[in-house]
Parts: structure tokens; sequence; C-alpha cells
């Protein structure tokens, strides 16, 4: 065959959660499709019953998340020219999450997570009835609310995909990506700081960027969202100075009563 109608062979893992195997197939394929076309096809030529979970067809919906070769991706952003000619291409479903059928997972793990999450909380508005925002903070924000909730970041966490126990005390990058839109937000008045710190886990996390380097959308989840959030903790928390200011601030610099914490060593 010639480069525009050639052969492709793909490794795809057929089951439920009670158990399955890998099924390989081969159906014709033209230049210029992607995984996901290649999969629509054998739906039609040689397995109707196949299962996968897919929408818009164009990388914003996030619903085609798969792992393919291995590797946490969106089956519609992935060029078949990519691969070398005549390789078998293994598609399987996310890790992370429960089978519910051949490439569709239970992701229902990530909306009760969300739901943990307090809502947006705006301030006052000033004396005139508006509420004024700098450019450059609107800025800092803007890349959070580019997710479109594929969850491959949350699929290739190690701390969540091999450890289950972990699950409910983690939350994850994509929530802290959230969690990072809405503590950097300029109006937002929500304190989300100790929900951060214990119940989403924020430091379980040890900033492998495993989770940015799977993104889609190029969010520096890393960098731009867990490290500074793992900032704010350390202040909030463990600061000395802070604890001071707050101490002073708060309590007007009273001794701490029966049962408070003595605050950090300055030295430790």
């Amino acid at each position: 065959m010639t480069d525009e109608t050639r052969d492709a062979t793909m490794s795809i893992w057929r089951g439920t959660k009670t158990g399955g195997r890998f099924e390989t197939y081969t159906v014709p394929m033209v230049e210029g499709m992607v995984v996901l076309d290649v999969i629509h096809r054998i739906q039609a030529l040689r397995a109707p019953d196949l299962a996968v979970r897919w929408n818009c067809k164009a990388g914003k919906c996030g619903s085609c998340s798969a792992e393919i070769n291995g590797h946490a991706r969106l089956l519609c952003m992935t060029r078949m020219n990519t691969f070398a000619p005549g390789e078998e291409i293994t598609v399987s479903p996310m890790k992370t999450f429960p089978i519910i059928k051949d490439l569709v997972t239970d992701v229902s793990f990530n909306y009760e997570k969300a739901k943990e999450i307090p809502a947006f909380k705006p301030k006052p508005k000033e004396a005139d009835g508006t509420r004024r925002m700098y450019q450059e903070d609107i800025d800092r924000v803007q890349e959070f609310h580019k997710c479109i909730e594929c969850f491959l970041c949350q699929d290739t966490c190690h701390v969540i995909r091999d450890h289950e126990e972990n699950k409910k005390a983690f939350a994850g990058p994509r929530f802290f990506v959230r969690l990072a839109a809405l503590e950097m937000h300029p109006l937002d008045t929500n304190d989300r700081l100790e929900l951060i710190r214990q119940k989403a886990g924020l430091g379980f996390c040890n900033i492998t960027k495993c989770c940015t380097e799977v993104c889609p959308e190029d969010i520096h989840i890393t960098d731009n969202a867990i490290i500074p959030l793992k900032e704010r903790i350390v202040t909030e928390f463990y600061d000395p100075l802070a604890w001071v200011k707050r101490r002073v601030l708060s309590k007007g610099a009273q001794q701490p009563g029966p049962g408070e914490p003595e605050p950090p060593s300055a030295k430790a």
C-alpha cells in the first residue's frame, strides 16, 4: 500500500472491571488520521461493540483520554504519522480510574473531589459599586482556566496512580490548579489553606512534574500552581515570623492558652 493508504495495527484493551485482555485489529487508514479515527474505523469494520468515550474530536472536551503505548494522551490529538510505519500501537484505558468497559473509565472520583472545594466568594463592591483588579493579577490565573478536565494529569500522578489508599486524602494536580485559580484570584475572600494542607493533601506531591508533561493545554501545573500553593502553606503554618505577626495582630500578642501550640522555633 502507499503512504496515503496503508494499514494500521492496534492492540486495544477489551474488557470490564472483572477482567479483560488486549485484542489486535488491523484496518486501512489514510493520511491525516489520528488515533481516534482509527478506533472509529475499528468500530465500523471489526468491533462494533468497542467502547470509547469522545465528544468534540478537537482537543477541547477532554473526553477521549487514554494511554497510548503507555503514555497518557488524548486519542484525538495523537496523530498516526508520529508512529513508525507498521508499528503496532497499544491503546489502554487510564490506569488510575476504575474500568467501566474497554477504554471507558469511571472518573467520578474527580467530581467528588471538586465538591470539596469552596466556591469563589468575591469581596464586597467598592463605594462606586465596582470591583477593581490589576491586569497582572488576572494574567496570573488566566492560565489555569484553560483546563479541559481531561484528567490526564490525575492519571499520570503516581501519588494516586500507584497508591489507591491516597485517593481519599489527595485531590490531585487538576484540583491544585483549581485551588490555585481561586487562591490567587484578586477578588476571592474564601480561605482554603487549611483544606489545601489537610484534606487536599498538597504535602503528598513531590513535584516530579509528571502532570505538567502530559497536560494537552500546556498548563505549567507544577511551577505555577503547586509550588506557589506550597509556598503559601509554608508561610501560613510554618514560618515563625508569620506566626508571631498573626499572634500580635489577632490576639494582641497574648501567650498561648491551654492546648494551643507553641510557635515554631526560629532555629528550626
